[in-house]
């Protein structure tokens, strides 16, 4: 299936280069579009808006597909984070140079404190065992009208923005 081009899943990160999470842990499955796990699921807009969970699932790997091509279109390679302990960040970011910036995805603004307070928490978990932090800590959210940061040093932005934004730092 990854030869036809079919799926693309995600490998595993860790901010510790010989971390065995980097081994052990499993790739994280996608499909390359999610308009396929719709078309197979037979979903329709309204079913969609009937089962937010589901759309939440294909809004998240969309956003992952997303960053997976603008991050590589400068060097950077897109992988999952998940420790031990089962604390997860739905995409990790890694620039060539070591520098990596964490991605909670979010289809609804109601989630947005959650994201930002599990970033944070991983973050600091990630440090205070000796890793490197994220250089960036970010909300990608689905319904936002605008990009900000806030008090807590994570990045809210909205999926719209994403185009506009890595265009300019090309």
């Amino acid at each position: 299936m990854r030869r036809l081009f079919l799926i693309d899943n995600l490998q595993p990160f860790s901010t510790n280069i010989r971390s065995s999470i980097r081994v052990k842990q499993k790739e994280k499955r996608h499909f390359c579009d999610p308009s396929l796990a719709a078309s197979l699921l037979n979903l329709t807009p309204r079913k969609l808006i009937n089962d937010l969970n589901t759309f939440g699932f294909l809004f998240e790997s969309l956003v992952e597909r997303d960053l997976k091509i603008y991050g590589e279109s400068f060097g950077a390679k897109l992988l999952h984070y998940q420790d031990y302990k089962g604390h997860e960040i739905d995409a990790a970011l890694e620039l060539e140079d070591g520098r990596w910036c964490a991605f909670e995805i979010k289809l609804g603004g109601h989630q947005i404190d959650e994201a930002a307070k599990n970033l944070i928490k991983i973050n600091n978990s990630i440090v205070s065992n000796g890793g490197r932090g994220p250089s960036v800590m970010c909300v990608i959210c689905g319904m936002s009208n605008a990009a900000y940061l806030r008090d807590d040093g994570v990045y809210v932005v909205p999926i719209t923005a994403l185009k506009q934004q890595f265009t300019m730092n090309k």
